[in-house]
C-alpha cells in the first residue's frame, strides 16, 4: 500500500481542523452606532442590561454561606466595561452589599494610597454603611496581597475589596461566607470572605474580606443578579459586547431555598435594551446582543418561571 505524501497529511489536517466550532465572537456595532440606527439616544452609565430577582419563601436564619454559580460563554477582551454580578444586591441583617466579576476592576492600590489604578479583569465584594449616609472606612476592609479596596460615597457610603482574576469563558462559583469574630469595643463584629472557584480548574481563590456588625445574622428573603456595562476613568464610554450569561440558582448555607416567585426587570429610561432573559430548569440565562426598542417604554417585569433544584 503506498504511503501518503505530507501534503495529503496536511490537507486532512486541515479538512479536520476546519470542523472545529470557531470561539464565539463578542464583537457588535458600538452603542452609539446601534442607538442611532433605532433612532434612539443613550441614557447615562451605568447600564443594568436585566436585574433578576428569586424571591423565597423565608429568610435564612444563621446565615452562614451564599453561593451562586455563573456561566460565561465567551471570552470577553477588557476593552469592554462588563459587569456580572452574581449577587446583584442582598442583605444580611438589614446591612446591604453585592458582588462578581468584572472586566476592569478599579480602586486604591493600598488602605494608604489614593491612586486609584486599573489592573485589568477581576472580582469585587462591596458593602453599604448601616443607612448609606454615615461613612464607612477602610478598617472594615481585609485585602490580600496586591489587592485593591475603596471606601467612598459617590453610590452611598460603601467600602469594597477588589482582586485581579483572570476569568475567561467558562462557570465560576461566587461565594460570600462568613468568617472569624472580632470585638470591637466590646461589640461583636464578624468578617465575611470573598470566594470565586473556577470549575475547570477546581481552585479556590480568595477575593478579600468585609467586616459587619454583629455575630448572628438572618438572610433576606430574596437575591438578585445582574449583569451591567459601567463606565470608568479608563474606559468612559464602553461597548456592550455579545455574551451570554447563565446564573444558577442560589444556595444558602450549602442549599437551594424554596421559591416563591423570580422575574427579569428592565428600564428602558435608564438602560438600552439588549438582553433578552429565558429559563433552563433552575438557570437564568441572559443573552446580551443587538439593540432593539422595547414594546413599551419604561419599567418591564418578566415573570420567569423556574424550577427549584
Amino acid at each position: 500500500m503506498p504511503k501518503a505524501s505530507p501534503l495529503v497529511f496536511f490537507l486532512m489536517f486541515s479538512a479536520v481542523g476546519s470542523t472545529l466550532a470557531e470561539p464565539l465572537s463578542h464583537q457588535q456595532p458600538s452603542a452609539q452606532e446601534m442607538a442611532a440606527k433605532l433612532g434612539i439616544g443613550l441614557p447615562r452609565l451605568p447600564w443594568h442590561l436585566t436585574d433578576i430577582w428569586w424571591r423565597f419563601e423565608n429568610p435564612t436564619a444563621n446565615f452562614e454561606s451564599l453561593e451562586v454559580d455563573v456561566t460565561i460563554d465567551r471570552d470577553i477582551p477588557e476593552s469592554y466595561n462588563l459587569y456580572i454580578s452574581p449577587v446583584g444586591i442582598a442583605k444580611i441583617n438589614g446591612l446591604q452589599f453585592y458582588g462578581g466579576l468584572q472586566t476592569n476592576v478599579n480602586g486604591w492600590a493600598s488602605k494608604k494610597s489614593r491612586t486609584r489604578v486599573h489592573p485589568g479583569r477581576g472580582a469585587i465584594f462591596s458593602r453599604w454603611s448601616h443607612d448609606l449616609k454615615q461613612p464607612i472606612g477602610l478598617s472594615h476592609v481585609r485585602t490580600v496581597k496586591g489587592g485593591l479596596c475603596e471606601s467612598a460615597g459617590y453610590e452611598g457610603q460603601f467600602c469594597s475589596v477588589r482582586r485581579t482574576y483572570a476569568w475567561k469563558a467558562g462557570t465560576y462559583t461566587y461565594s460570600i461566607v462568613k468568617g472569624d469574630l472580632e470585638l470591637i469595643k466590646e461589640k461583636p463584629h464578624t468578617w465575611f470572605h470573598c470566594l470565586v472557584r473556577s470549575h475547570k480548574s477546581d481552585f479556590t481563590t480568595y477575593m478579600g474580606s468585609l467586616r459587619f456588625e454583629g455575630e448572628d445574622f438572618t438572610f433576606w428573603d430574596r437575591n438578585a443578579a445582574f449583569v451591567e456595562i459601567y463606565a470608568t476613568s479608563k474606559i468612559p464610554k464602553s461597548g456592550i459586547p455579545k455574551v451570554s450569561v447563565t446564573f444558577g440558582y442560589p444556595r444558602l448555607n450549602g442549599k437551594a431555598p424554596p421559591l416563591k416567585s423570580a422575574y427579569a426587570y428592565y428600564n428602558s429610561e435608564k438602560s438600552p435594551q439588549c438582553a433578552k432573559t429565558s429559563v433552563d430548569l433552575d438557570k437564568v440565562v441572559v443573552e446580551v446582543g443587538s439593540m432593539f426598542l422595547p414594546d413599551k417604554k419604561g419599567v418591564r417585569h418578566q415573570p420567569l418561571v423556574i424550577k427549584s433544584p
